[in-house]
């Protein structure tokens, strides 16, 4: 019995990496005005899909649909679905990659410092999430892919609140994979360890090294290789692999 194409902008239609189809999906990558997220808006957008990204401050980059929305805000979130809506269409696959840091010893952590980051980085995800379900539901397909971090897996000093909302986007995950398997919508995570961005190179030298250090592959990750495992995802490569946690961290965290 031949797998059902669970990907495909339409029913029967297989998926446009390197297949020829002409066809593309609906995607939206949240934060994905720089960083591992414009790595990842620009895989897709090279693969020839519409790609939608959101931002919160500063210029987006050229070339997407580029909507500015803070996921903290339910109406927000709502309109930015219906701006993308209208252009792209329903979304079909979604990158939840936006979130924040506000890292601190539980100490001096103050209950703004906690709230706000598992406001944005869980309860954002949440509000995302669910809006998008109602397309994908209606359409009985549908990917979703949400960013969390080897901290949420290993754990960090000083990171409590961060790595607290990127553990907790695990289960979320799984639980939805377990409600909505059956609509042929998957849900899956990827956990980046530590990669070469504007933030990483921030650092100075000596930190850097010491976080080379606890790499076994003795290196930082490129956001295109974040990317490339995002996309694999929401491939048709990838149509019976859901609930399932993919580190992207060079070995850091192996064993959690």
């Amino acid at each position: 019995m031949k797998p059902p194409v669970i990907q495909g902008v339409r029913a029967g239609v297989s998926d446009p990496y390197g297949k020829g189809d002409p066809l593309s999906r609906s995607v939206l990558v949240t934060g994905g005005n720089r960083g591992i997220g414009l790595a990842i808006a620009r895989a897709f957008a090279d693969a020839g899909d519409k790609v939608a990204i959101t931002y919160r401050s500063g210029e987006p980059p050229a070339g997407f649909l580029a909507v500015k929305c803070d996921i903290t805000d339910t109406e927000q979130v709502e309109q930015a679905y219906k701006e993308i809506e209208a252009e792209h269409g329903p979304v079909e696959v979604l990158i939840a990659n936006a979130g924040i840091t506000k890292d601190q010893l539980l100490m001096r952590m103050s209950e703004e410092d906690f709230t706000s980051v598992v406001d944005t980085n869980l309860t954002g995800t949440f509000r995302v999430v669910k809006r998008a379900n109602r397309g994908m539901l209606r359409a009985k397909r549908g990917r979703v892919v949400l960013i969390s971090s080897v901290v949420g897996l290993y754990g960090g000093p000083g990171q409590a609140n961060y790595a607290a909302s990127k553990a907790a986007l695990v289960g979320f995950a799984r639980s939805l994979a377990r409600e909505l398997g059956s609509r042929n919508i998957t849900f899956n995570v990827v956990a980046p360890g530590f990669v070469d961005t504007d933030m990483t190179k921030a650092l100075t030298d000596e930190q850097r090294e010491v976080i080379v250090k606890q790499v076994p592959l003795g290196r930082y990750a490129q956001p295109e290789e974040v990317a490339a495992t995002v996309r694999f995802l929401a491939s048709d490569d990838a149509s019976y692999i859901t609930g399932a946690v993919i580190p992207v961290d060079g070995g850091l965290g192996m064993g959690h």
